[in-house]
């Protein structure tokens, strides 16, 4: 096993164990340099966000003090959810490497799954709908006139 992945699983088994999350660990790497690594903190936190590939971005990235961890590689024990997937493209990094796919976590009882569903489409529980506003898209126009970073 990757080294780098044995130490995320090592997390995730310590978060695991101290009641903190889920089964669930993540380390990101810089140049074979170890910037953080991470446990599920999703019950510690009371955070349903805190997932450990959240969680080592937001510790990676106050490390390097920048939201953009180009060249960095994220290991995780398990394939990363929409969100943890989303943040690590919002985060530019490039190369992931996950343990065990969504179904052997829904197999336990998580939700991942149930996302994927989502957004290919079908029917879920979750109601989703836009109501038009000329405000919301006046507040775009007015950050992208102020020259704002966009990431």
């Amino acid at each position: 096993m990757n080294q780098f992945m044995e130490l995320a699983l090592k997390q995730a088994r310590k978060g695991m164990l101290q009641g903190r999350g889920g089964p669930f660990g993540a380390v990101i790497v810089k140049d074979d340099e170890v910037l953080a690594v991470a446990s599920n903190q999703v019950l510690a936190n009371h955070d349903p966000t805190a997932h450990a590939e959240i969680v080592a971005i937001r510790r990676a990235s106050e490390l390097l003090q920048t939201h953009d961890l180009s060249g960095c590689v994220i290991y995780a024990t398990g394939e990363p959810c929409p969100m943890c997937m989303a943040a690590i493209i919002w985060a530019n990094i490039k190369e992931v490497y996950y343990g065990a796919v969504a179904a052997e976590a829904e197999g336990i009882g998580f939700r991942d799954v149930a996302i994927y569903r989502h957004l290919r489409g079908e029917k879920t529980d979750l109601k989703m709908e836009q109501i038009p506003t000329e405000a919301v898209v006046k507040l775009y126009r007015e950050y992208k006139e102020l020259n704002k970073t966009i990431y």
